[in-house]
């Protein structure tokens, strides 16, 4: 009896401290299958919490009649208690995007970007987060007669691990998610089967060989005529299901200056765009061009550094080049150049 009631102490204990060892574990179970109204893909999710952080907290809330959807994930950072892991933002009215486009894109329109895998609606804004962009079959058109869209904004904290592949399938979970909160009703997205995740925007991006760049999306630039083409290399920072996307000409110089000058070539598709293209009074800036993509503007910029050999009308025949090649891979019509 006396040996019964040990075994039975003992077994209690240890199953006692086997439940305080794997509460925190069945926590983060609940709360990530729970977190973003159970869109979240858990495995991803899990693995990028760094260094098996626990998570915290998680919220959303949904206004559909105001066009809106948020989301927020934390974890245990290496800094302070409750970092954030997610932040998801929603939004199916025009002005909503506008304003998020407007602190995206300030000015000209040439703040850094980076592009996500082809096939993707979206790029990485110069803070880091993932902006997509996807059509709304479900809610028709606005009052300007212009077909809805859905843009959605993802942001993951300084301590989750960005660079891994998990982020794309957390996104792409979350914008598929919305879609459904809001009636968006559109195309669900699949995530890139890729060995890395995204990239963040840089001054000093990956470049190629401009005579060896013709099977990117920036290939136009090999056939542009271009002086020294042994003496260029190029970033392609396009992506044809994107809102934005550019080209970026690079000049080596000499040994002591090895980077001469660059020329960027910049497209933006989307009424919200026409400001980027014009000043303060409403006229049309000088190097720009616009086309009509899918019943709205679409607009294209050149911004250049001094370099020998490229003047004005070399601008003006590198930006008509980039502009017809877009025009004619997003089937596009009136293009129209400026200055």
């Amino acid at each position: 009896m006396r040996r019964w009631i040990t075994w039975s102490v003992t077994a209690a204990l240890v199953l006692g401290v086997a439940g305080w060892i794997a509460e925190p574990y069945v926590r983060d179970w609940v709360l990530v299958r729970g977190a973003c109204d159970g869109a979240l893909p858990g495995d991803a999710v899990r693995q990028l919490a760094r260094n098996g952080s626990h998570f915290t907290e998680a919220e959303s809330v949904t206004h559909e009649k105001l066009g809106e959807y948020g989301c927020v994930v934390t974890f245990e950072g290496d800094d302070v208690d409750h970092e954030m892991l997610l932040r998801a933002e929603a939004y199916t009215r025009r002005d909503q995007q506008d304003r998020e486009f407007l602190s995206t894109f300030r000015e000209e329109g040439f703040a850094p970007q980076a592009a996500l895998p082809e096939g993707l609606p979206g790029f990485v804004d110069g803070f880091g987060a993932l902006q997509f962009v996807v059509p709304c079959p479900e809610l028709g058109e606005d009052d300007d007669g212009r077909p809805r869209r859905m843009l959605v904004r993802t942001s993951f904290g300084r301590d989750a691990l960005w660079g891994h592949p998990a982020v794309y399938e957390t996104a792409v979970a979350v914008v598929n998610s919305a879609s459904d909160r809001l009636g968006c009703g559109a195309e669900k997205l699949t995530a890139p089967e890729v060995d890395a995740g995204p990239q963040a925007p840089t001054d000093d991006p990956e470049t190629v060989p401009l005579t060896g760049a013709g099977g990117t999306g920036c290939g136009w630039a090999a056939r542009a005529g271009l002086p020294r083409p042994q003496q260029w290399r190029l970033a392609d920072g396009t992506n044809d299901a994107a809102p934005t996307g550019r080209c970026e000409l690079f000049s080596q110089g000499s040994a002591e200056d090895e980077d001469a000058g660059r020329v960027t070539l910049a497209a933006w598709y989307g009424d919200w765009s026409n400001r980027l293209t014009h000043d303060d009074n409403g006229r049309k800036r000088s190097l720009t061009a616009t086309a009509k993509c899918a019943g709205e503007a679409a607009n294209f910029a050149l911004g250049a550094d001094e370099i020998p050999g490229v003047g004005r009308a070399e601008q003006r025949a590198l930006l008509k080049a980039f502009a017809e090649d877009q025009v004619r891979r997003r089937d596009c019509s009136d293009l129209r150049m400026t200055g």
